[in-house]
């Protein structure tokens, strides 16, 4: 194995940009992750990447599992179908109804 490989990368130490709990989306600079444990703002917290996720969803979009990206929208620290002002973070992997008020997404594990 090459000698300069740190780390898989898909879990990362981040210092938390607000109060966040276990479990909750969270934008650190240009990184989406899902947070690991609960950190207050300025704490250090683990996210990961990658992987699929519920998170909380925009009510009034319905999703299509395979073909709808979701973004993240970081005023209201939930997902959402609409790109506009909001980061790209993956794709929805199960249909959702318009009234749902969480989606199941898969994350990209990519940065904006």
């Amino acid at each position: 194995m090459a000698r300069n490989f740190v780390q898989p990368g898909d879990t990362l130490t981040f210092t938390a940009p607000y109060a966040v709990t276990s479990g909750a989306g969270m934008l650190v600079g240009a990184v989406f992750s899902v947070a690991l444990n609960a950190a207050a703002l300025g704490a250090p917290v683990e996210g990961k990447t990658s992987g699929v996720w519920d998170l909380p969803k925009a009510t009034g979009e319905a999703w299509v599992a395979y073909t709808t990206k979701v973004y993240w929208d970081n005023i209201n620290k939930r997902l959402t179908s609409t790109a506009s002002g909001n980061t790209y973070v993956g794709v929805a992997v199960q249909n959702q109804a318009s009234a749902d008020t969480s989606g199941r997404a898969k994350l990209n594990g990519t940065v904006a």
